[in-house]
């Protein structure tokens, strides 16, 4: 993960069943928050969801960088045993939480959360302290 030092502000942990890093609000935010989520989830045996989740995480972080200003949070949490369900966060200093809406067929953005939503088992947001994370979650085949 070296090659992402540059892009990355801190990573705080990716041993166990957790992963944790933070990128800066900056266009290569996205790739190294995609590289990130694959590097991750081939290191725990995911590799079946690579696809999907960096696609997923790759939406969130870019809706962050559209609205919000500040460094955004990517956190991987995947459970103890076998099967279950992997858990994906995205946070981001904005409170206001992100609105779902039906784009145009001739808009060229605002298909995201449609794509989070149909992709993931369940997805929503929270409010934090310092903003609101983005959450979804998929299930872990088995």
């Amino acid at each position: 993960m070296g090659s992402l030092a540059w892009e990355v502000i801190g990573v705080f942990d990716t041993e166990g069943d957790c992963a944790e890093w933070t990128f800066p609000a900056e266009p290569g935010a996205v790739r190294a928050a995609r590289t990130a989520v694959r590097s991750q989830l081939g290191g725990w045996q995911l590799d079946s969801l690579a696809d999907l989740t960096a696609l997923l995480v790759s939406e969130l972080v870019t809706n962050s960088l559209r609205h919000a200003d500040g460094p955004i949070g990517l956190r991987l949490v995947r459970p103890g045993g076998l099967g279950g369900t992997l858990l994906v966060e995205v946070s981001d200093p904005l409170p206001d939480p992100p609105r779902e809406r039906v784009p145009r067929p001739e808009d060229e953005s605002g298909r995201g959360l449609q794509l989070v939503a149909g992709s993931s088992r369940r997805w929503g947001t929270r409010p934090g302290a310092g903003g609101k994370t983005v959450w979804f979650e998929l299930a872990i085949p088995e």
